[in-house]
């Protein structure tokens, strides 16, 4: 029996039950720990704590992933608060909600998509050591020019021209 979806909710991610996908965190399922895959993981459910794929993995709409994920391909169409290390290619769907750092060689953004974090596309993500989930600093805002400078703007001191 087929299940049906709208068209565009799932457009481009692995199936679960096909040939493609061969674990996956169902909907109402929530994982925590390490896991480690080898071949492709579907995530619809909620993943915490530390994630290895071998091939791609698929968040869809309804998934949660509060990790750092290290893997070859990702499609991102839920959320993820953590890193991700792609070493071929990140594409993050219009629906995606990203928090956190990616290093991979190609990423693709749809429109819609929300992404607050750092992208590394020079390092090979082969050579990147997972580590801790890093906060994203808020910026400070700095002034550069001295008090001087704005005062000899207001006096027109520098060079303002004036019709006469």
């Amino acid at each position: 029996m087929a299940v049906f979806r709208p068209k565009d909710e799932d457009a481009g991610m692995p199936e679960a039950g096909g040939d493609k996908v061969n674990t996956l965190i169902g909907k109402d399922t929530v994982f925590t720990g390490t896991l480690q895959v080898a071949g492709t993981l579907r995530v619809d459910g909620v993943l915490k704590g530390e994630v290895s794929v071998s091939d791609t993995i698929a968040i869809g709409p309804t998934g949660e992933v509060d990790a750092n994920v290290k893997t070859k391909n990702a499609i991102v169409s839920g959320s993820v608060k953590g890193n991700i290390y792609a070493t071929e290619r990140v594409e993050l769907q219009a629906k995606a909600d990203i928090s956190g750092d990616l290093t991979t060689k190609s990423l693709v953004i749809e429109q819609g998509a929300v992404f607050h974090g750092n992208c590394n596309m020079k390092t090979p993500a082969s050579q990147v050591q997972m580590g801790p989930k890093t906060e994203q600093p808020k910026p400070a805002i700095q002034t550069k020019a001295p008090l001087e400078s704005a005062e000899k703007i207001r006096q027109g001191a520098f060079g303002s021209s004036t019709a006469g």
